[in-house]
Order: structure tokens, then sequence, then C-alpha cells
């Protein structure tokens, strides 16, 4: 209720300070009228000129005091004494202070000051006693001028709070619109994981079906199969993405992470789909950070599905090495598929895996190397830090870094 009250006051200034001034003018005026004294009827003019300019006063101050200072400067050539309506010119001054620069607030103090002294000096009552009186008013004056500074800078103050405020909401929205960016980047390279790794075995399994159902049954039907087994799984990781997102919740939620733990039940997957895997394990094993340990997966886990998708027929199988060093994890995947021959197009994957990988790996301060292996096939070596960069640990694994270096296979 106030709130709206001050924003109205705010917006129509002029016309509250017309209505504050046009009841005192009356009043002031009828005074004068019904007074009978033909002296004060002359100073009917003088006051209108000094209390009119009071309404534009926030609106022109600087103009308005010069305005009011220049017809008490006539008054007080014509030898007219001071009236009550000379309280405008104390009225510009705040006005003045309060809105203006600190020099033209001077400027204004100096000016009722000198026309105060000049009014006293021309008075023909004036003795010694009357500096007293200039005292007195000088206090008054004072007053009214240091009122008139503070407003200036409590105005001043709550301007900067309110523009801090506005770029406080702007930079908080576009936070917020940069965590969105971040979050839509992280389910997207979730799904791309998800749908293309179990995609790729289903496609591979289904094809072996198709061409032994006619010739061996029960092999296509173990195919089936594993088709049916990795359509469930695949649902299952699914449903736990879109949960987030219908949720609002965070992916532990649902179900643990993937992690170097789970590798033997992923190679154990590709090894049913119908290529042979070998896996090693060097180096005294660590304690991972849940990030590191799924970048870990889902690097091995892309570069398999890369390996089923564009290896080629001739490929006899794969190897997946974990070596634990002193500082770092380094995770190899190779294959003695077709390497470089590979078609760039294959599959519609377009490369985006491998630039999924780097983005994925950068986040904790690592690289990812890949292309073709001397005397033939693929390669894929992924260096993680088994503990992460400071940056990388600030951002956690739900930031995902804009880049889009090299191109896939």
């Amino acid at each position: 209720m106030f709130g709206k009250i001050r924003l109205w006051l705010r917006r129509h200034e002029t016309l509250v300070d017309a209505i504050i001034v046009s009841p005192f003018l009356l009043l002031y005026v009828i005074g004068i009228l019904t007074s009978g004294d033909p002296g004060r009827q002359s100073h009917i003019p003088l006051t209108l000129a000094l209390l009119l300019p009071v309404v534009l006063r926030r609106k022109y101050p600087v103009g308005v005091f010069a305005s009011i200072a220049g017809v008490a400067f006539l008054q007080l050539m014509l030898g007219v004494g001071l009236i009550l309506a000379d309280f405008a010119i104390v009225i510009g001054m705040y006005t003045v202070a309060a809105r203006c620069r600190l020099k033209w607030a001077l400027v204004a103090l100096a000016t009722v000051e000198l026309g105060l002294v000049l009014t006293i000096v021309r008075s023909p009552y004036a003795d010694w006693g009357s500096w007293n009186v200039v005292a007195t008013y000088t206090f008054l004056i004072l007053l009214c001028w240091v009122t008139g500074l503070y407003i200036n800078v409590r105005r001043s103050y709550l301007v900067g709070l309110e523009d801090r405020t506005e770029w406080l909401e702007r930079e908080r929205d576009a936070r917020a619109q940069a965590a969105i960016a971040e979050e839509r980047a992280r389910i997207a390279r979730e799904m791309h994981d998800v749908v293309a790794h179990n995609l790729g075995v289903m496609v591979v399994q289904a094809d072996g079906a198709t061409y032994a159902i006619d010739t061996d049954p029960a092999q296509a039907k173990g195919a089936m199969e594993t088709v049916a087994e990795t359509g469930r799984t695949a649902l299952t990781e699914m449903r736990g993405i879109l949960g987030v997102l219908r949720d609002g919740g965070h992916e532990e939620e649902y179900a643990p992470r993937p992690s170097v733990k789970q590798l033997e039940q992923l190679l154990a997957q590709v090894r049913r789909a119908g290529l042979p895997v070998e896996f090693t394990t060097e180096g005294v094993e660590r304690q991972l950070s849940a990030g590191v340990e799924l970048a870990a997966y889902r690097v091995v886990q892309e570069a398999l599905t890369n390996t089923l998708k564009h290896a080629g027929p001739k490929v006899s199988g794969a190897r997946v090495g974990l070596r634990y060093g002193d500082s770092t994890l380094e995770v190899q995947i190779s294959d003695d598929g077709r390497g470089a021959a590979a078609p760039k197009d294959a599959g519609n994957g377009q490369g985006h895996g491998l630039i999924g990988m780097r983005e994925r790996v950068s986040v904790y301060g690592g690289s990812v190397r890949a292309g073709p292996r001397m005397g033939g096939g693929y390669e894929v070596v992924a260096s993680l830090p088994l503990q992460p960069s400071t940056e990388a640990s600030q951002e956690g694994p739900h930031s995902w870094a804009q880049r889009t270096e090299g191109k896939g296979r």
C-alpha cells in the first residue's frame, strides 16, 4: 500500500507540489485581500512570482531557484521588506542541494546567505542586535541546506542499490541460462552414450539374427534374447535420465552411476554382440572420484560402440586396458579393424562420439588421443588425472565445456 503511494508520488512530483502550494497561496492571498491594507495588497504580484515557480522546482531546480532569487533581488531593490512568501527561496535552495551537484548547492547557499545579509543591511532598523537575527536565520538556512545534501546522498545511494540489484538480477538470469545450457549438454551427452551404445549392440545382434535365422535358429534366438536384454537395459537408463528431467532431481537418486567396476558388465554385453574383448589392468587400483569413474566408463563404452559400428567385418577383437599411474589413469581401447579406412559418415554418428569423449574428459583436466594404429586398426587413449584439477572439481561432473575440437571417427 505505502509502496504504491510512494511510487505514485514519485511519478507525479509536479502535481504534488501544485497541490501543496495551491492552498497555501490561496489562503495567503485571501488573507491579504481581506485585511484591507493597501500596502499588503501590493504584495500579491510579488507573492505569486515567488510561489508559483515552486510547482516546477523538482523538474527544473536550478532554473526555479534562479527565478525566485531574481524576484527576491527585485523585491530588495524596491525596498519591500521580508514577507512570508520569501520562504520560497529557501525551498528552492533545498531543492538544488537535494537534486544537483555540490557546486550548484554551494552557489544556492551563498546566494541565500548574501540575500539575508543585504536585507539586514538595507533595513532601516538595522543595528548590532540585528546580527543575532542573521545568526539565527543562518542556522535555519544551513539546517535546510544540509538536509538537502543528505537527501541527495541518500537518493544517490538508493539509485546505486537499484542499479546493483538490476545488475545482480541480470547476472542471475545469465547464470541460470548458462546452467540450463550446461544441463542440456550433459543430458544430450548421456542420451548419446546410452542410445548410441545400446542401439549399436542391438543392430549388430539383429543383423546376426537375420542371417542366422534360416541356418541356425538357436543362434538367432540367442541374438534376439541379447537384443531384448540390451533394450531393457537401455530403457532403464533412459528412464533414469528422463526422471531427472521430469522431477528436477539428481541422477544419483535413480541408479548408481556407471564406473570402472561395471566395465566387466559392459564388456560382457559387447562380447554377446559378437566382438571378443580382452580386458587388462595394470598398476595399483586407486579410489577414484565418481566423475572420473563415469568419464572412464563412458570413454570405453563409446570406443567399443564405434568399433562395433565402424571396424568392419574383418575385426577379430578389441582390447581394453586400464593403467593406474602415479597421478593419472590411462584408458586404452584398440581394435584390429579397418582403422582409417572406416567411412566417416558410417552409422549416422557424424563424429560426435569422439567430440563427446574429449569434452567429458577435458572437464576433469584429462585428454583424449584417437587415431589409426600402426599396422591397422584404431586406438583411443584417454588420460584422466587421479586427483581432478581445482577448476574441474568446482565445475563438477554436470558442467560441460562448450568445446568442439577435433572430428570423430
